[in-house]
């Protein structure tokens, strides 16, 4: 199994970016996928995921009307709009990969057993 995360960049506050998240040995409805950021000198946070199966989408308080993910099975991606960016947005941006996670469990990172890269995303003030 492999997650190659993609679409970071450069962006204005206000401003939006999608990344995504290409998955390859999995099929995304069968997997929850989530997105997770890391910002410099902070812990990994959990921003948003989407339930296998269901498609479910669930997102962190911190970036919820704001962002949207999505998936694409027939291309094994999914993806994560991200709109109205803040400075407080920039981080690296990973996603991650599992079978067993919950909606009580979604936000724990040791929920996951496969994660990609990471994409940096960095918004300007």
């Amino acid at each position: 199994v492999q997650l190659q995360a993609s679409g970071g960049g450069l962006v204005q506050t206000g401003g939006s970016l999608r990344v995504s998240c290409a998955a390859s040995g999995l099929t995304t409805n069968t997997y929850t996928i989530s997105w997770f950021r890391q910002a410099p000198g902070k812990e990994r946070e959990f921003v948003a995921t989407i339930f296998r199966n269901s498609g479910r989408p669930s997102y962190s308080d911190s970036v919820k009307g704001r962002f949207a993910i999505s998936r694409d099975n027939a291309r094994s991606m999914v993806s994560l709009q991200m709109n109205s960016l803040k400075p407080e947005d920039t981080a690296v941006y990973y996603c991650a990969a599992s079978r067993t996670v919950i909606m009580s469990t979604m936000s724990l990172s040791g929920s996951y057993h496969y994660w990609g890269q990471g994409t940096l995303v960095t918004v300007s003030s």
